[in-house]
């Protein structure tokens, strides 16, 4: 749904009505339901989400480019629509974050955080890492080229339940960029400073400087890091 067709909408807490609501997630970028529609009785997901005076100016980003990216890489999108100072995104439902396989890894297979990997988590490791790597080259070879910019365990999203045995997916396409190569092989579209996870952000970003496609390799390498427990980069609350 594009910005120019909101006006034509019914009013969006209507179209709300529409689905029987729970709450399964809340954090600084907003909260996501996990709905169950009215009358086809299929469930999904809505993410809603707080606009400030920035965001406002490009609601329908994330929106538009989940419709440019339609493919079992990436969640599903169905639907978006704004209401005040709110942006509403209906999609798939996804039962976990890849965040949430890190947490309980380690416990699972019995191992000592640090400690070296039998040879089960070591291939089960690879084959996520596989899948998520399939994902970005995908971003990576469309045309035009799609820079993700905030690619971290938590938006990788996880299909509990598929047909062609791809269970992981990316989200959250709100500061992606598309990188026309044949133009400049290097972007200067940035992160705001209220906005993204400096934590997998690749340097040259933070700084200002102009940056491509490997910019999303840089946090990829942070989250293999994680995911394999290298523990290379040790990351604080303030580094």
């Amino acid at each position: 749904m594009l910005a120019h067709e909101w006006d034509k909408r019914p009013d969006c807490k209507d179209i709300l009505d529409k689905f029987n609501k729970s709450q399964i997630g809340i954090g600084a970028f907003g909260t996501v339901l996990k709905v169950r529609n009215k009358k086809d009785h299929n469930i999904y997901a809505i993410k809603i989400q707080k606009l400030n005076e920035y965001q406002k100016s490009n609601a329908t980003k994330e929106g538009n480019n989940l419709l440019r990216v339609q493919s079992e890489y990436v969640v599903k999108y169905y639907d978006s629509w704004r209401e005040g100072n709110c942006i509403y995104i209906q999609m798939e439902l996804c039962s976990q974050s890849l965040r949430d396989i890190l947490e309980i890894k380690p416990q699972v297979f019995g191992r000592q955080i640090g400690h070296p990997m039998d040879c089960v988590e070591y291939f089960i490791s690879c084959e996520i890492f596989r899948q998520i790597l399939e994902s970005v080259q995908y971003l990576h070879e469309y045309n035009p080229q799609i820079i993700h910019r905030d690619l971290k365990p938590e938006n990788i999203l996880i299909k509990s339940s598929v047909r062609n045995g791809r269970f992981f997916k990316l989200c959250d396409f709100g500061l992606a960029t598309i990188h026309e190569k044949r133009i400049n092989y290097k972007t200067t579209h940035k992160h705001t400073s209220d906005i993204g996870d400096l934590r997998y952000q690749a340097p040259e970003v933070g700084r200002g400087k102009k940056y491509g496609h490997t910019s999303d390799i840089y946090s990829l390498a942070l989250i293999g890091d994680e995911l394999f427990d290298f523990m290379i980069f040790n990351f604080t609350q303030d580094n």
